[in-house]
């Protein structure tokens, strides 16, 4: 039973110390590179999440770019007109139609009548017709055309 134990388990951790790494230094080098007026971005070293960044910005200023063009909001409008246009053409034909067709498979008067032909009742006691089989085994049919 290696899965309950009342122990907690932890997961393997990676323990990584940079052997040349002097974090005194590397902050020295930062506070030179803002009094020389340089950004610690713009040195070209890699910062989490700077391609992220990137990506996001040129998302945003896309967007607003697009919503600056002339003639956005004048598609919009003929697209919201024609949905409306649509929506109104469902309710005030389709919906109707449809509320008929339940009604006449719901109400069997109001279904149209066919002309029925009229049979006779059921006669227990009237002799049967019968039909003689002419089909005789072993006869082939010959169709001509």
């Amino acid at each position: 039973m290696g899965f309950f134990s009342p122990y907690k388990r932890h997961a393997n951790q990676f323990s990584y110390k940079p052997r040349y790494y002097d974090p005194d230094k590397e902050a020295r080098e930062q506070r030179r590179a803002e009094l020389r007026g340089e950004r610690s971005d713009d040195t070209g070293e890699y910062t989490p999440g700077k391609y992220i960044r990137a990506q996001r910005e040129a998302r945003e200023a896309k967007r607003t770019q697009k919503n600056k063009r002339k003639g956005g909001g004048m598609l919009r409008f003929i697209t919201m007109s024609l949905l409306a246009l649509l929506l109104f053409f469902i309710v005030m034909v389709i919906v109707p139609r449809l509320g008929a067709i339940f009604e006449m498979a719901t109400n069997p008067a109001a279904t149209p009548v066919k002309e029925q032909v009229e049979e006779a009742e059921f006669d227990p006691y009237a002799p049967f017709i019968i039909v003689p089989n002419d089909y005789v085994e072993g006869d082939e049919l010959i169709i001509e055309d």
